[in-house]
């Protein structure tokens, strides 16, 4: 007479043992496939994005208008030049000792936009001023960088669209313009030379 533990029922099938229970044997075909398909769609995808990225970068012609270096050794004093970066006028100015003291004796309290002389110039160069050379308010462009020219009541800078009026140090002191001309970033990199931008 059989046991109960050696009774086998003939209708019990033994455990059926699948790839999800293979234990100890490494990844399987398909993990590698899922891996191989994962890394494929990551490189197409980077290969789809990179000229993609890349072509809104800045073109070349744009990165060398980014800072421009001017030659101040020539422009007299009471004088100025005109260039031109970004597409935009710049003034570089060689105030006179009168404009300067003109531009400091303005009580600062009293102007639109305030600022002093000092905060418009660099350390050291405070007879250099370089302004954008567009009015604040329409965006015309001022005459007064030359003595011939007409600087307005102020004796700086006179826009001919509307009459703003800008002083010595191009502050705006008269007329609709909200703001001083605009200083951009500029750095002397010799007594002789401003790199603008």
């Amino acid at each position: 007479m059989a046991t109960p533990e050696n009774h086998e029922d003939p209708n019990e099938r033994p455990p059926v043992i699948g790839p999800e229970h293979d234990e100890g044997q490494g990844p399987r075909r398909r993990d590698f496939l899922n891996i191989a398909a994962v890394a494929f769609a990551g490189v197409g995808g980077a290969a789809v994005l990179i000229p993609l990225v890349n072509q809104m970068n800045p073109s070349a012609d744009v990165l060398a208008l980014a800072s421009i270096e001017v030659d101040i050794s020539k422009i007299e004093s009471g004088s100025g030049i005109k260039v031109s970066w970004r597409k935009q006028p710049v003034f570089v100015r060689n105030l006179t000792p009168k404009e300067i003291a003109e531009a400091d004796a303005v009580p600062v309290s009293s102007l639109r936009d305030p600022e002093t002389l000092e905060q418009r110039t660099k350390p050291g160069h405070k007879n250099w001023l370089i302004t954008l050379g567009v009015c604040t308010h329409l965006g015309c462009v001022p005459l007064g960088i030359s003595p011939e020219e007409n600087r307005g009541p102020y004796g700086g800078y006179f826009c001919p669209c509307h009459g703003s009026q800008y002083d010595t140090a191009a502050r705006i002191r008269g007329g609709p313009a909200p703001k001083n001309l605009f200083v951009p970033e500029y750095a002397f990199k010799s007594p002789t030379t401003v790199q603008i931008g």
